[in-house]
């Protein structure tokens, strides 16, 4: 289930990607499944398809889904765990975030329990924002 929060100010694309991602790493979305065309997910959403559109192009991109003409979008492989370059991006990330939350004054144990608390609910299979 795709969930918009249109006051949020993460663009609405992104919304979906990230929507998107999580019912992958979650495993609610199986590798092969076919994703709703961005027609049908357009008209279930009530957004614009150009929009549903850029968001699709970006999980391609990314490696989250592929795209076969005339078919539509499916689910891809989970990626190797020699994916370096892509871990390395989100560790890259990762240390930037907790540099940042020290900075804003949170201590080395609220950060951890936050991780925790994130990791517990990714297996969970729950968002934790």
């Amino acid at each position: 289930m795709i969930i918009i929060d249109i006051r949020s100010p993460k663009p609405i694309y992104e919304q979906i990607k990230d929507n998107i991602k999580h019912l992958i790493v979650t495993g609610a979305l199986s590798e092969g499944e076919k994703l709703p065309s961005v027609r049908e997910l357009a008209q279930s959403t009530s957004i614009n398809p150009n929009t549903i559109q850029k968001a699709y192009k970006d999980l391609e991109s990314e490696g989250f889904i592929y795209s076969v003409v005339g078919r539509g979008s499916f689910v891809a492989a989970p990626p190797g765990k020699k994916d370096s370059e892509r871990i390395e991006s989100l560790m890259s990330s990762i240390r930037s975030g907790v540099r940042e939350l020290h900075y804003l004054g949170l201590t080395r144990q609220e950060i951890l329990e936050f991780i925790d608390k994130t990791i517990t609910a990714n297996k969970e299979g729950k968002t934790h924002d």
